[in-house]
């Protein structure tokens, strides 16, 4: 197939680009199957060999190499569908976790004026001095080390590669308009769903290009933890931050993967892994706000051995009812009853009823099989394994479910690498109960019957406008009523026979009274017969009712 160059298009020119690497990867015929690309310059070999995707164990090496060949949007997405292996399966979310961000480094002179114009003043009238080498580069942005020249205070400047939003925003377009296209006429492609998926990256990238947000999560963590002695969150200088620059604290130490790695007698390993259970458990069963991922090179132990999280440009949400809804769950299993555990994932819409297939229950019950009589200790794994099981049985996850599943895996797998003694499902209970616990307290309990009665004083207030709307149209007959009917086409030819005995049984009566045609026992016989026919019809109609019933 030519592919034809267009300079004056760069959307076209993307497409170009996006052709090459697919089908240098094998993934050519993504596009050269979809026909209404000949609408641009795309003109297919007029001998066309098909290129048919080899589902082996390639498939999701050759993905990844695509995504990190396609630059920053795309290994975004790709770090995105990493999290998220009830869309992707799970072996192509393993290998996209081994993706990191490539791009080369943007030199400093690109990146002044930009920080310059953010903050609204030349720069070394605001750090006294500024390393121009990055301590750390990622596809959106670089961050500097720098001395604030009012405070004396050695910082990390965060900031955006310039014109990066604008080719985010114009890989976007391209993704959404190749999802589309790609779902509509590639029918073996519609169990991901790309459109939806492309839609969830976009609101994901979106907040991450707003640096303010991150700010924003930097400080509701820093509340959090407020107390805590052993958390550190960074610091963040509000008088020198953006949306496109976030100057925070120079967090000095040593990253966790280094300390997974390497030997540090001055630190406590031990002490580290529970500090990192406790935190994150805190984050998500108490504080419904949590990091949505807290690998090791998002943590580092600082000079005075406290534990800090960094790059909170994403984090997870859980309301109040989820967190004891997931407190819940999490006893069931340690518990072990699976028919239990099927019914609170129904009550908390993680699956529906439909889904609670007889594969799923028996998934379930070898799950807990497997774990039942295990120490507390030997339970770690139990939340990824729980994911996995629905994931086999083509679940469609919440978010914020499948972000909880991987970041609790994340800390057990962290904690054990540190501490080979690390028990995770312990604190796990503990805290489960604790929140059971506190959901039954007089204190609790007032505040959400006082909710239920505001709900229903509202119900209440609402209702008499509610009846007097329904009358209005009930009485200008603009009433409409929708009716969803199962079994429709039965129901049809139960009430046509049923018609066509009525007519039988009124006609036969007629030609009785009227003595119409040869008579028999002194009656017509063609009521009679009609009449016999009938009572036939009828009897049948009655036992087929009966037997339906039965």
């Amino acid at each position: 197939m030519k592919v034809t160059a267009n300079s004056r298009n760069d959307n076209i020119k993307r497409i170009n680009e996006i052709y090459k690497v697919l089908k240098e990867n094998d993934f050519g015929y993504l596009i050269e199957e979809n026909t209404f690309f000949k609408r641009f310059p795309f003109l297919r070999n007029k001998k066309y060999q098909e290129e048919v995707a080899v589902l082996d164990e390639t498939v999701p090496i050759r993905i990844r190499n695509v995504l990190e060949q396609l630059g920053p949007a795309y290994i975004k997405l790709g770090q995105m569908l990493s999290t998220r292996p009830d869309l992707v399966g799970i072996e192509i979310a393993e290998e996209l976790q081994q993706l990191r961000d490539n791009t080369p480094v943007t030199p400093f002179d690109e990146m002044k004026p930009l920080i310059e114009e953010e903050l609204d003043a030349p720069i070394d009238e605001i750090f006294s001095s500024i390393d121009e080498t990055p301590i750390g580069s990622a596809s959106i942005g670089q961050v500097y080390k720098a001395t604030l020249k009012e405070e004396d205070m050695e910082v990390a400047i965060k900031v955006q590669k310039p014109n990066i939003q604008e080719i985010i925003e114009s890989d976007l377009k391209i993704m959404k308009f190749l999802a589309t296209r790609v779902d509509r006429f590639i029918s073996s492609s519609r169990v991901y769903n790309l459109p939806a998926m492309v839609d969830e990256f976009d609101r994901s990238i979106l907040k991450e290009l707003n640096f303010t947000e991150e700010l924003m999560n930097l400080q509701r963590l820093s509340a959090n933890f407020r107390g805590v002695s052993y958390i550190k969150i960074p610091d963040a200088y509000m008088d020198y931050c953006s949306e496109k620059v976030l100057t925070m604290e120079l967090i000095k130490g040593v990253e966790v993967t280094d300390l997974i790695k390497g030997d540090y007698p001055e630190i406590d390993k031990k002490k580290i892994a529970n500090y990192g259970l406790k935190s994150y458990f805190k984050q998500m069963m108490i504080d419904g706000f949590f990091h949505a991922d807290p690998h090791p090179g998002n943590l580092i132990v600082t000079e005075d051995q406290k534990l800090c999280y960094i790059d909170a440009g994403m984090m997870g949400i859980l309301n109040d009812d989820f967190k004891e809804d997931l407190a819940e769950l999490i006893l069931l299993m340690i518990s072990g009853n699976s028919s239990n555990i099927i019914n609170q994932l129904i009550y908390m819409d993680i699956i529906t009823t439909s889904q609670n297939t007889p594969e799923l229950q028996d998934d379930i019950d070898s799950l807990m099989n497997l774990y039942y009589g295990a120490e507390l200790r030997n339970m770690d794994g139990a939340m990824e394994a729980l994911l996995n099981v629905m994931i086999k049985n083509n679940i469609v996850l919440p978010k914020e479910f499948v972000m909880i599943g991987r970041g609790i895996a994340i800390i057990e797998d962290t904690g054990k690498k540190l501490d080979p003694n690390f028990n995770a499902a312990a604190e796990l209970k503990k805290l489960s109960r604790k929140i059971i616990t506190n959901k039954f307290k007089p204190k609790r309990m007032s505040k959400v019957g006082i909710n239920y009665l505001l709900q229903l004083e509202h119900l209440a207030k609402g209702l008499p406008d509610t009846i007097r709307n329904t009358a209005t149209k009930i009485e200008d007959g603009n009433l409409e009523v929708k009716l969803r009917h199962e079994q429709i086409n039965e129901l049809a030819n139960q009430l046509s026979v049923s018609l066509i005995l009525s007519s039988m049984i009124i006609g036969s009566s007629l030609a009785i009274i009227g003595g119409a045609g040869p008579k028999i026992w002194d009656m017509s016989a063609i009521g009679l017969i009609g009449f016999v026919f009938s009572a036939v019809l009828g009897a049948f109609l009655v036992i087929e009712y009966m037997i339906e019933r039965d």
